[in-house]
Protein backbone atom coordinates (compact mmCIF):
# COMPACT_ATOMS: atom_id res chain seq x y z
CA UNK A 1 0.00 0.00 0.00
CA UNK A 2 1.25 3.45 -0.84
CA UNK A 3 0.27 6.71 0.73
CA UNK A 4 0.80 10.07 -0.93
CA UNK A 5 2.47 12.77 1.17
CA UNK A 6 3.81 16.17 0.30
CA UNK A 7 7.31 17.06 1.39
CA UNK A 8 9.45 20.09 0.75
CA UNK A 9 13.08 19.60 -0.20
CA UNK A 10 15.72 22.17 -1.08
CA UNK A 11 16.24 22.61 -4.80
CA UNK A 12 19.83 21.37 -4.39
CA UNK A 13 18.56 18.09 -2.91
CA UNK A 14 16.15 17.57 -5.78
CA UNK A 15 18.98 18.20 -8.26
CA UNK A 16 21.13 15.63 -6.45
CA UNK A 17 18.30 13.09 -6.55
CA UNK A 18 17.78 13.73 -10.25
CA UNK A 19 21.52 13.25 -10.88
CA UNK A 20 21.53 9.91 -9.09
CA UNK A 21 18.31 8.34 -10.38
CA UNK A 22 18.07 6.72 -13.76
CA UNK A 23 17.81 9.18 -16.61
CA UNK A 24 15.49 8.76 -19.54
CA UNK A 25 12.25 10.17 -18.22
CA UNK A 26 11.71 13.90 -18.56
CA UNK A 27 10.62 15.53 -15.26
CA UNK A 28 8.19 17.68 -17.25
CA UNK A 29 6.42 14.63 -18.72
CA UNK A 30 2.83 14.27 -17.45
CA UNK A 31 0.15 11.62 -17.67
CA UNK A 32 -3.46 12.31 -18.62
CA UNK A 33 -4.96 10.71 -15.49
CA UNK A 34 -3.18 13.05 -13.06
CA UNK A 35 -1.03 10.24 -11.67
CA UNK A 36 2.64 10.71 -10.95
CA UNK A 37 4.85 11.32 -13.93
CA UNK A 38 7.40 8.61 -14.61
CA UNK A 39 10.12 10.90 -13.23
CA UNK A 40 8.12 11.49 -10.03
CA UNK A 41 7.59 7.75 -9.71
CA UNK A 42 11.33 7.16 -10.01
CA UNK A 43 11.95 9.89 -7.45
CA UNK A 44 9.39 8.34 -5.11
CA UNK A 45 11.04 4.92 -5.37
CA UNK A 46 14.48 6.46 -4.85
CA UNK A 47 13.37 8.46 -1.81
CA UNK A 48 11.62 5.38 -0.38
CA UNK A 49 14.78 3.29 -0.79
CA UNK A 50 16.95 6.07 0.64
CA UNK A 51 14.73 6.48 3.72
CA UNK A 52 14.61 2.72 4.32
CA UNK A 53 18.40 2.48 3.91
CA UNK A 54 18.91 5.38 6.33
CA UNK A 55 16.60 3.86 8.95
CA UNK A 56 18.30 0.45 8.63
CA UNK A 57 21.75 2.05 8.98
CA UNK A 58 20.62 3.97 12.06
CA UNK A 59 19.21 0.76 13.57
CA UNK A 60 22.47 -1.09 12.86
CA UNK A 61 24.52 1.73 14.38
CA UNK A 62 22.30 1.65 17.47
CA UNK A 63 22.68 -2.13 17.74
CA UNK A 64 26.47 -1.88 17.37
CA UNK A 65 26.56 0.72 20.13
CA UNK A 66 24.43 -1.48 22.41
CA UNK A 67 26.71 -4.46 21.74
CA UNK A 68 29.78 -2.32 22.43
CA UNK A 69 28.34 -1.01 25.70
CA UNK A 70 27.33 -4.53 26.73
CA UNK A 71 30.81 -5.83 26.00
CA UNK A 72 32.35 -3.02 28.04
CA UNK A 73 30.00 -3.71 30.95
CA UNK A 74 30.77 -7.45 30.87
CA UNK A 75 34.51 -7.11 30.24
CA UNK A 76 35.57 -7.59 33.86
CA UNK A 77 33.33 -10.66 34.27
CA UNK A 78 34.55 -12.13 30.98
CA UNK A 79 38.19 -11.58 31.92
CA UNK A 80 37.56 -13.37 35.21
CA UNK A 81 36.06 -16.34 33.34
CA UNK A 82 39.03 -16.48 31.00
CA UNK A 83 41.47 -16.45 33.88
CA UNK A 84 39.41 -19.10 35.68
CA UNK A 85 39.32 -21.45 32.70
CA UNK A 86 42.85 -20.78 31.39
CA UNK A 87 44.54 -23.22 33.75
CA UNK A 88 42.02 -25.95 32.90
CA UNK A 89 42.55 -25.39 29.17
CA UNK A 90 46.32 -25.52 29.61
CA UNK A 91 46.03 -28.76 31.55
CA UNK A 92 43.75 -30.28 28.89
CA UNK A 93 46.18 -29.29 26.12
CA UNK A 94 49.12 -30.85 27.96
CA UNK A 95 47.18 -34.09 28.47
CA UNK A 96 46.28 -34.20 24.76
CA UNK A 97 49.91 -33.64 23.75
CA UNK A 98 51.07 -36.73 25.67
Amino acid sequence: MHRRINITLPEETIKLIDQVIEKGESPEETLDDGAETPAESVRSRFINEAVQYYINEKALAHLREQLKQGAIQRAERDLGLVEEWFDLEEEACQINEK
